[in-house]
């Protein structure tokens, strides 16, 4: 329905965390795995016949099934920011707390050292606004910091 729907509204369709659809069909061992591939195989089928634009996004690419990465027209790989990048959004980041950064926090140095995506980033930072409005002064200390990074290395199986 949704597929039909685009198609009569002429709309872009953004399907988030494509991997989940669009997986990797496996060797049909039971009735839940033939109907699971089965699926996966209808919308294979309505994407290629649909004539819109269709953007999908995944951290996963490995997850998704060889035949849809094939009928792909682009796909677009987005590198983690680099040093300079990761400044910037530890900056921005910042500017939008409503707790100020405490004087032990080097923030160049960990643009530098903690290399972690855009949206770690922005968990981090909650984290440790979080941290910081339960003490007085409500400041984002280094040790908020590197407590919200390892929390994040983790959550990514990091270590």
């Amino acid at each position: 329905r949704l597929l039909d729907q685009a198609q009569r509204q002429d709309s872009i369709l953004f399907l988030d965390e494509a991997d989940a659809l669009f997986g990797k069909r496996s060797r049909a061992s039971s009735a839940n795995d033939r109907y699971a591939n089965q699926e996966v195989a209808y919308l294979l089928q309505r994407i290629e016949d649909f004539p819109g634009i269709a953007i999908l996004a995944s951290n996963l690419k490995d997850n998704i099934d060889e035949a849809f990465a094939r009928r792909f027209q682009s796909m677009l790989y987005f590198p983690l920011p680099g040093p300079d990048e990761r400044l910037q959004l530890w900056r921005d980041g910042l500017a939008a707390l409503p707790c100020p950064l405490a004087g032990d926090c080097d923030l160049p140095r960990l643009a530098r050292e903690a290399t972690l995506s855009g949206g770690s980033i922005s968990n981090v930072l909650r984290y440790a606004a979080l941290q910081a409005v339960r003490r007085q002064p409500a400041e984002i200390t280094l040790n908020d910091l590197t407590r919200g990074i390892a929390r994040e290395v983790r959550k990514d199986g990091r270590i």
